[in-house]
């Protein structure tokens, strides 16, 4: 039986949580203190995801850069793929909030938005 112990990110609480596992299969989640906090667990163990957030460049405005974030989460071993996407795009001037700056990143399914604007 393995124990993984993980900090819960999904709200400001921090809850230690710890997760028994027998092989693949999780056995027992302790120390959360709502159900966001168990079902954090349980993906985190089986498929990790995170959401990616960076900037872009951007040509022909007055920004050099503008922020932008995977829509979605994306799966964790996708990250590095993700980013050198993201370091390797150029977007031109104006770029509002929500458009999409990257379509299908990293053959992930999800898309890179803009998260402020560049005029």
């Amino acid at each position: 039986m393995e124990t993984r112990e993980l900090t819960c990110i999904n709200c400001p609480l921090g809850c230690l949580l710890t997760v028994e596992m027998d092989g693949d299969e999780i056995k027992n989640i302790s120390g959360y203190t709502c159900p966001r906090g168990k079902n954090y667990a349980e993906k985190e163990v089986v498929n990790p995801t995170r959401i990616v957030t960076s900037t872009i460049r951007v040509e022909g405005g007055r920004r050099e850069r503008v922020s932008c974030k995977t829509e979605h989460d994306i799966p964790k071993s996708k990250i590095d793929d993700v980013m050198r996407e993201i370091n390797a795009a150029v977007v031109q001037a104006p770029v509002v909030i929500g458009e999409v700056l990257i379509r299908n990143v990293a053959g992930t399914g999800v898309d890179v938005v803009a998260t402020s604007h560049a005029v």
